[in-house]
C-alpha cells in the first residue's frame, strides 16, 4: 500500500461517515469509549490527521491509524475482514 491507497481508502470511509451522519469527534483519550456512535465519530475525526501523517512522509503512522479505524469498523459491524483486506489491495486502476 503506498500514499495514494491511503488516500483512497480513507476517502472511502469519508464517504461512508458521511452517508451514515457520523460528525467527526476528538474523543477524550483518558476515556473508555461509551457508544459506537463516538467511536465512529473519533474514527471520522482521526481521517483528516491521517491525511496530514501522508502529506508530511510518516506512512508507518498512517498505516497504523488506518489500521485502528479498520479495527473499529469491523468491530462495529460495517465491514467484513474480507471488504476492509479489498481495500487496502491495489487495483487494476492504481
Amino acid at each position: 500500500m503506498d500514499e495514494k491507497k491511503v488516500l483512497k481508502v480513507i476517502g472511502i470511509y469519508r464517504r461512508g461517515f458521511k452517508k451514515m451522519g457520523i460528525p467527526k469527534k476528538d474523543f477524550p483519550h483518558d476515556q473508555l469509549i461509551n457508544t459506537k456512535e463516538n467511536m465512529l465519530a473519533h474514527c471520522h475525526g482521526m481521517l483528516d490527521e491521517i491525511e496530514v501523517f501522508v502529506a508530511e512522509g510518516r506512512i508507518e503512522k498512517a498505516f497504523r491509524w488506518l489500521g485502528f479505524i479498520q479495527g473499529c469498523l469491523w468491530s462495529t459491524g460495517h465491514y467484513t475482514l474480507d471488504e476492509l483486506k479489498n481495500h487496502n489491495r491495489p487495483s487494476s486502476a492504481d
